[in-house]
């Protein structure tokens, strides 16, 4: 069996201006997602899931999904705000989507197989696509044990403003052994610092392991989600910007010993468009691959 691929796409791109998935970078008004799809295709994957929201499901069938779903199998699952557990109910100074491993949790009717999981607005590279897709061929049958690819933090930075990374800690055999979302990440003096909670800033290095969201998982990770929100909503559903992260999740759960992560670090090199600012910069490494004749002009 092939594994999926999940692609999330409903982000609302506050600090970018606007519907940043959608936007076309490449040469012939391609989006980061369809990069991500033609590598995906060519690694292997056999479907893919988005998962976005009613309000723009019209715009993204006929801008993306269009163009290749007679390439590959393609499942739209929506994240919105009231997709919550029975008993619970929204809070109505709730604005924002409820966070990364809340949008998984929309994948479950449709996923069955080993996937990965990835950004829409990331440029991955190829190789990772194909490391992922080796990873999840081996992993059909297996509960408790998934991967991640890892990327170096100094080739991840933007230069226009903070980022979101998970900062990862690992054993000698490259198993997690604590990821934590830092928010706000960026260079000072060169170096790059986090904000802890307490508002101190704190240095890391720039070959420190985060993790840009692509990751592996099997089915039975749907379970170990469900029951992780329900403890999460016991204690945030009040916060209207409480949000339920993938990375969060995970460290929760290895450090309960319930799962296992092993973190592969990857040759590709990152990047996304986190600001408007970073957009010409997207532009122009894409237009630099397509001149070394790593990808056609016209991806589909």
């Amino acid at each position: 069996m092939k594994p999926t691929l999940f692609i999330l796409a409903a982000g609302m791109g506050s600090r970018y201006g606007g519907l940043k998935q959608l936007d076309g970078l490449g040469p012939s008004g391609e989006t980061i997602m369809d990069y991500s799809v033609y590598d995906a295709i060519h690694a292997g994957f056999g479907k893919i899931v988005f998962v976005i929201r009613h309000s723009f499901e019209k715009e993204f069938r006929e801008k993306v999904i269009s163009k290749y779903e007679d390439k590959i199998q393609v499942e739209v699952v929506f994240q919105e705000l009231d997709c919550l557990p029975e008993g619970y109910t929204l809070n109505p100074d709730r604005e924002k989507p409820w966070g990364t491993n809340h949008a998984l949790l929309m994948g479950e009717g449709v996923i069955k197989e080993p996937f990965g999981i990835i950004n829409a607005d990331d440029f991955y590279g190829r190789e990772s696509f194909q490391i992922l897709a080796g990873m999840l061929s081996t992993m059909s049958g297996k509960e408790h044990q998934y991967c991640m690819l890892g990327y170096l933090l100094g080739n991840t930075l933007s230069e226009s403003g903070t980022v979101a990374r998970g900062v990862c800690e690992v054993d000698n055999e490259n198993y997690l052994t604590k990821i934590v979302e830092r928010t706000q990440i960026e260079r000072i003096d060169g170096v790059p610092c986090f904000k802890d909670e307490d508002g101190t800033w704190k240095k890391l290095t720039d070959t420190t392991p985060v993790s840009m969201n692509m990751w592996g998982f099997t089915p039975d990770y749907f379970d170990l989600s469900e029951k992780s929100f329900v403890e999460f909503l016991k204690v945030n559903k009040d916060n209207p910007k409480a949000e339920f992260l993938i990375p969060t999740v995970v460290n929760d759960l290895v450090e309960k010993g319930e799962i296992k992560v092993k973190l592969i670090n990857t040759p590709s090199v990152w990047f996304g468009v986190t600001y408007a600012k970073d957009r010409p910069e997207v532009v122009h490494r894409i237009e630099e691959l397509v001149e070394d004749g790593k990808y056609p002009e016209k991806l589909f």
